[in-house]
């Protein structure tokens, strides 16, 4: 899991591929957060002064990761079927709205913000498994103080993108076609900055493997299997997600 997220346009303009790697690869990869930290814990022996709350606390984090991704992806479907509702709302609501806008850095705002709706609609989805996630990594607790604020950091996390709402793209992309597109409505940088804002990272790998037993080797196998799974789901189907709901409005990909 990568821990910088990249604003598009910030650094100036980019070439479209620049944009949906900096979008999908530190952008999308929010919900693979959930899971890919656990690809970081290294199998290492105990150290003798591990406690067996450290021990019990780390199989509790990879027990509960690896039944979030089982979940995440054998639900993806239902993500599938929500962003193409979300596609369908927004067909109906503004077909073609942003046709013959400009590729520039301001409409780079809005294709970020429509990354935040595929986001918020993702997370909207898989809401409940997403809270039981959440709950686990609260109780959890480590002779560490830093273990545990970076295990209930990932936990506020995940909680504010659940939260997050979809943005009313429509009203945005109307708004700033009646101003010639030029500027942009003032709602959108503080919703983009809003998403960027959140912050979730990986519980570093150094601070977990002592704590990781030779007994949950096969269980970080089977956790690493579906991670890769869903990574490649997560990027693969977050590009196209994302390049069919620009199609949909009329904006630049």
């Amino acid at each position: 899991m990568t821990g910088s997220r990249q604003y598009p346009g910030s650094n100036g303009m980019r070439d479209t591929s620049s944009a949906i790697e900096d979008i999908f690869e530190s952008g999308m990869l929010r919900r693979v957060a959930i899971l890919i930290a656990v690809l970081a814990v290294a199998l290492a022996p105990a150290t003798a002064d591990a406690t067996s709350r450290d021990v019990a606390s780390t199989h509790t984090y990879l027990t509960a990761s690896y039944r979030v991704l089982h979940a995440a992806v054998s639900t993806w479907s239902s993500v599938e079927a929500s962003i193409h509702t979300l596609d369908l709302r927004f067909h109906a609501e503004c077909p073609d709205a942003g046709a013959g806008s400009p590729q520039n850095e301001e409409e780079q705002k809005l294709s970020y913000e429509a990354a935040g709706a595929l986001w918020a609609t993702g997370y909207h989805t898989d809401v409940a498994i997403v809270r039981t996630y959440v709950n686990t990594l609260n109780r959890l607790t480590w002779s560490s103080p830093q273990i545990t604020r970076d295990a209930h950091r990932l936990a506020t996390g995940l909680r504010e993108m659940t939260a997050l709402q979809v943005p009313d793209i429509c009203a945005d992309i109307r708004a700033w076609r009646a101003d010639g597109f030029g500027t942009m409505p003032s709602d959108v940088e503080p919703y983009d900055q809003h998403v960027e804002a959140i912050d979730i990272h990986e519980i570093p790998r150094r601070l977990l493997a002592p704590y990781v037993q030779p007994a949950d080797r096969g269980l970080r196998e089977r956790v690493e299997h579906l991670a890769t799974r869903f990574e490649e789901l997560e990027f693969m189907r977050g590009q196209a997600d994302w390049i069919a709901l620009l199609e949909v409005v009329g904006l630049n990909e």
